[in-house]
């Protein structure tokens, strides 16, 4: 769930109200930055490897061993980060969100940013995310789509949950192409607000979605 918390003071719908931990993206420092990517860059390379057994075997100690000097130190589950987006929005999600988790390496870190319209993001997806060949996997696909819809309902209204969301494949999506993911909301009824959106390849629309979400109301 991604949440919009334009003011800046605490209030019910700040991470903070809840005793989850908050960063400020900016704050993250560069290094690790570049590690996750690293990691991303390892993923991939891990995936395609046909090096010989006692490379693997050497590569395994040490990815062991890094993993042992990480885990020394690990953040609080639910942890949040905070970003601004292009018009001075303000946007909160978990920080290892498997779309767009700012320290998550298996996210595509799919960045939406606001539009006219509501939210865009461009990404560009390799081997990670494959179902089949040279395609992104329906999963990640509905993945990118369930992130999209529900960031744009939280911009233009308030968090929420989804509730209930339909995807249309139109055709494959290609790996190792530059994809459009747009979204907008279409109409609010009372706690319920209806969104839709589209990944385009191309130019061509290869799957499209409409969802339900629920908006979250704070006790009291």
């Amino acid at each position: 769930m991604t949440v919009n918390t334009q003011p800046v003071t605490e209030s019910p719908d700040d991470p903070r109200a809840f005793g989850l931990p908050l960063v400020d993206a900016h704050s993250l420092p560069a290094e690790l930055r570049t590690l996750v990517s690293r990691v991303h860059d390892l993923v991939d390379a891990v995936a395609n490897t046909e090096v010989d057994t006692d490379t693997l075997a050497e590569t395994a100690a040490t990815v062991e061993g890094l993993t042992d000097r990480l885990n020394v130190a690990r953040r609080q589950i639910g942890a949040m980060v905070r970003r601004e987006l292009g018009d001075g929005t303000t946007m909160v999600g978990t920080i290892t969100n498997i779309v767009e988790g700012e320290t998550n390496p298996a996210a595509p870190q799919l960045f939406l940013d606001r539009t006219d319209e509501g939210l865009r993001a461009e990404v560009t997806l390799n081997t990670i995310y494959q179902g089949p060949p040279g395609l992104v996997h329906g999963g990640w696909i509905a993945a990118m789509l369930d992130q999209a819809v529900g960031s744009v309902s939280a911009v233009e209204t308030s968090p929420g949950l989804t509730a209930n969301l339909e995807i249309d494949y139109r055709r494959p999506t290609p790996l190792f192409t530059p994809l459009e993911i747009t979204s907008w909301v279409e109409r609010v009824e009372g706690r319920k607000v209806f969104v839709a959106g589209r990944i385009r390849a191309h130019g061509q629309v290869t799957a499209e979605a409409t969802a339900l979400m629920i908006r979250v109301e704070a006790d009291g």
